[in-house]
C-alpha cells in the first residue's frame, strides 16, 4: 500500500476512529501529510515526533502498537457483539477494510518513511510482524475473556471523585501463595468467584473480622489469580455508594465480570449510603445485574453502629427498628468471619514471609521478637506479622 493512499484510508477509518486520536496514529498521520505538503524540515521534525511517541509506548516497535490499540479499541462493533447481538453484514464489511488499512499502518519500516530526507540523521524503530485481522477476531470471539477499551489494558479499577470508573495503575500484587492460612475462607470466596465467572448465579459476599486478618487481600488475590478468564475489580468508598445503580447501568452490557469491592464498610444509624447499598442488596428491577457481585469488608459483625440508646429509645416499635438496624449484613448471600490468628497461626505467617523474604534469624529468637512486636501493636495479626517481617529487613 502506497504511502498517499495509507493517509487516505486512515483519515477515513469509521468503526475505529478512536485510534486516530491514539498520539502515535496521530502524528504518523500528521508525518504522513507532511510528507506530501511539508517543507524538508517540517517533515523531518514530525517524522521525529512519530519516533518520539513511539519509543514512549512501546519502545520504538510499531507492529505491537498497532497491535495494541486495534486490540483495546472501544468501538460499536466490539461493543456490540459483547452485548451478544450480530452486527450487521455492512459494518463487518467495513471492519474488515479497516484492519487491512491498519495492517498497512503496522507494516510500515523506517526506510519507508525516511524516503526525501536521505542525508538527514534520522532515527529508526522496529516492527514486529503481526497478523491484525487474525489477532482481533480471536479478541472478538473471546471479548468475555479479554475485554475491550480500559478494561482490555487493566483489571483493578476505582470511581474517582467526578464519578468516573479510572483504572489502578499499579495495582496491589497479592497472589494467594503469599497469604497463610484461611484456607476454608479463601475457598468460598474462589468458588463463588468462578461461578461468576462461569456465569452461574454468584452470591454478594460480607467479609468481617479483626483488622489485619487478610479479608481486603484476599479478594485482591483471587482476581490476581482469575482476571485473566475475565474478572474485573472496582473499588468504591462508602460515601460513593449512591452511584452504584448507574454503576450497573454501564457495566451490565460489558461482556466481562465484575467484583464492585466496598473496604471498611460501616454505617451510622442516620447515615443516606445506608439505604442505597440496601436497595441494591435486595436486588431491585433496576440494579440488579448478572456479571456483577459485591464483596464488602468490615471490622464489624453489624455494619451500622447503634448505642444503647438506640436499643431504648422511645420509637413504639422499637423490636422492627432493631431488626432493620441489624438486617443490612443479612442482605449478603455469604458471610464469612475472619478470626484473630492464634499464636501458632500468628508465627507460621512470620515464618512463611520471613523465609520469603529471606530472613536468616534463630527461628526461636524470631518467635520471640515476632510475639514482642504483635505485643506492641495491640494483638497478633496477618498484618502484624507482615509489618514485623518488613521492619525486621529494614
Amino acid at each position: 500500500m502506497e504511502l498517499t493512499e495509507l493517509s487516505i484510508r486512515l483519515r477515513t477509518l469509521a468503526v475505529f476512529r478512536h485510534v486516530l486520536s491514539d498520539p502515535v496514529i496521530e502524528s504518523l498521520c500528521t508525518y504522513l501529510d507532511c510528507m506530501e505538503n511539508g517543507f524538508p524540515q517540517m517533515t523531518a521534525s514530525s517524522y521525529a515526533e512519530f519516533v518520539s511517541r513511539l519509543y514512549e509506548s512501546e519502545l520504538g516497535d510499531l507492529g505491537r502498537h498497532v497491535q495494541r490499540v486495534v486490540e483495546e479499541d472501544e468501538n460499536v462493533y466490539i461493543r456490540t457483539v459483547g452485548q451478544g447481538q450480530e452486527p450487521p453484514e455492512y459494518m463487518r464489511h467495513c471492519v474488515e477494510m479497516e484492519l487491512e488499512t491498519l495492517q498497512g499502518a503496522a507494516n510500515l519500516v523506517p526506510w519507508m518513511l525516511q524516503f526525501g530526507l536521505e542525508g538527514i540523521p534520522l532515527p529508526d524503530f522496529g516492527t514486529t510482524p503481526v497478523n491484525l485481522s487474525e489477532c482481533y477476531h480471536k479478541r472478538v470471539k473471546n471479548v468475555g475473556q479479554f475485554g475491550y477499551g480500559i478494561y482490555a489494558r487493566h483489571h483493578m479499577f476505582y470511581l474517582n471523585a467526578k464519578g468516573k470508573i479510572v483504572p489502578v495503575l499499579h495495582p496491589d500484587p497479592t497472589r494467594l501463595h503469599d497469604l497463610v492460612d484461611y484456607k476454608r475462607e479463601q475457598q468460598i470466596i474462589w468458588d463463588n468467584t468462578k461461578a461468576l465467572l462461569a456465569g452461574k448465579p454468584a452470591a454478594n459476599i460480607l467479609l468481617t473480622g479483626d483488622a489485619g486478618t487478610g479479608k481486603s487481600s484476599t479478594i485482591k488475590a483471587v482476581v490476581n489469580e482469575l482476571y485473566q478468564e475475565g474478572l474485573r475489580i472496582l473499588e468504591i468508598r462508602k460515601e460513593q455508594l449512591r452511584d452504584i445503580p448507574s454503576i450497573l447501568d454501564e457495566l451490565s452490557v460489558n461482556p466481562l465480570k465484575f467484583i464492585l469491592f466496598i473496604d471498611d464498610l460501616s454505617f451510622q444509624k442516620n447515615d443516606d449510603n445506608y439505604s442505597s447499598l440496601k436497595a441494591v442488596l435486595e436486588g431491585s428491577v433496576s440494579t440488579k445485574s448478572q456479571n456483577v457481585v459485591i464483596y464488602a469488608t468490615s471490622n464489624r459483625r453489624h455494619l451500622v453502629k447503634e448505642s444503647f440508646s438506640d436499643r431504648e429509645g422511645d420509637d413504639i416499635h422499637r423490636n422492627d427498628t432493631m431488626q432493620e438496624i441489624l438486617s443490612l449484613s443479612e442482605r449478603f448471600g455469604i458471610h464469612i468471619t475472619f478470626q484473630k490468628p492464634d499464636k501458632a497461626t500468628y508465627l507460621d505467617i512470620v515464618h512463611h514471609l520471613a523465609d520469603t523474604a529471606g530472613v536468616q534469624t534463630d527461628r526461636d529468637e524470631l518467635d520471640i521478637l515476632a510475639e514482642r512486636f504483635a505485643l506492641g501493636r495491640g494483638g497478633r495479626s496477618a498484618r502484624a506479622a507482615r509489618q514485623f517481617v518488613d521492619s525486621f529487613t529494614v
